[in-house]
């Protein structure tokens, strides 16, 4: 089969690989859609921190926000999975130390991650094998492009419960790029006021299009007091304005990394009894996203700005936008998609 294969910083093809098989446990996915998300832009540049620590390695497989459709299932696996279509957890814990056994399988120090940690293949490629355990199925009304947003969707949607939110309460998201405005989408939903506050002009351009309460820039923030303050950048310096922001006994909320240290003076955290949350990664809150994008509470669709094959992967991980990309910010692969469609 084709999969993308990134082989140092920068440098990449697509190339002919083995087809996964099935093994006990496991099923085989013919890959429909794969989205692309910063973690792969810092693989592809040899930026991401798991590159020096020791717990990825190139060459790799990218790819961790997938659908597909069952083609292929283990020996020991039900044969009704066929055909259907799934997303699926990213995180694969090992399933017998004490995290694991406590449903903590995102934090467990011997975990793969899906085209992340580990060595464990991603979805670019035109099939992924799975463990049956991670698989969600998605109903009808989840569609293609959703199902490939379930994955940010649960970091998102993680981030606004760890934000405690009631209907009324005023939220300041910081960062306002796919995961900033999948939260924002989720809090709205929720019965908040929502407020952004971004830095590229392009960035708040688009999100001011998506009918929030507010929509700004660092010199123009109002001063507000805001209930609840989700980083959502990868700024350095966010995370202590987030607490500066947030209203004695509020909540901040830390879902974007930065590519150094981020400092916060804890006595801002605790003179203000402000409570910090802390979110690694989609995996309890991926069937929550499945439950609202198929109510229609949220629907994300519009921020796939373009689609492509694998061939434009490289360009993409590059920060290229495809001619006739919309406005918004995040891209999509189609593994089907050939280069000469």
């Amino acid at each position: 089969m084709r999969a993308f294969v990134v082989t140092a910083p920068g440098e990449s093809s697509v190339q002919e690989v083995d087809a996964p098989i099935a093994g006990p446990g496991q099923v085989v996915i013919d890959v429909h859609r794969v989205g692309v998300c910063g973690t792969d832009v810092e693989f592809f540049t040899g930026e991401m921190q798991y590159l020096h620590e020791g717990h990825a390695a190139f060459p790799m497989r990218l790819g961790h926000e997938w659908m597909g459709v069952v083609s292929a299932v283990g020996p020991d696996v039900d044969t009704g999975w066929i055909g259907r279509r799934v997303t699926g957890d990213t995180m694969l814990g090992c399933g017998q130390c004490r995290r694991c056994l406590r449903g903590d399988q995102h934090v467990c120090a011997f975990r793969f991650e899906v085209g992340i940690r580990g060595g464990f293949p991603g979805a670019l490629a035109e099939q992924l094998a799975m463990p049956v355990s991670a698989l969600h199925a998605l109903p009808d009304e989840v569609d293609d492009v959703l199902g490939a947003l379930v994955e940010p969707g649960g970091n998102a949607l993680r981030s606004v419960w760890g934000a405690a939110l009631q209907p009324g309460d005023r939220a300041l998201v910081l960062g306002p790029g796919t995961i900033g405005l999948l939260v924002a989408m989720f809090a709205k939903a929720q019965g908040a006021e929502v407020h952004l506050m971004g830095r590229s002009e392009r960035s708040l351009g688009y999100a001011r299009t998506l009918g929030f309460d507010g929509v700004w820039d660092a010199d123009s923030l109002p001063d507000l007091p805001f209930d609840a303050v989700i980083d959502s950048s990868n700024a350095p310096t966010l995370p202590g304005r987030a607490v500066e922001l947030v209203e004695p006994a509020g909540r901040v909320v830390f879902v974007g990394l930065a590519g150094s240290p981020s400092l916060v003076d804890t006595r801002s955290i605790a003179l203000a009894d402000v409570t910090a949350v802390g979110v690694l990664s989609a995996s309890p809150g991926l069937a929550g996203t499945i439950e609202q994008y198929a109510s229609g509470a949220v629907d994300p669709r519009g921020l796939v700005a373009a689609t492509v094959g694998l061939d434009g992967a490289a360009g993409i991980l590059a920060g290229e936008r495809p001619d006739g990309a919309g406005p918004g910010p995040k891209m999509h692969i189609d593994p089907r998609i050939s280069a000469h469609d």
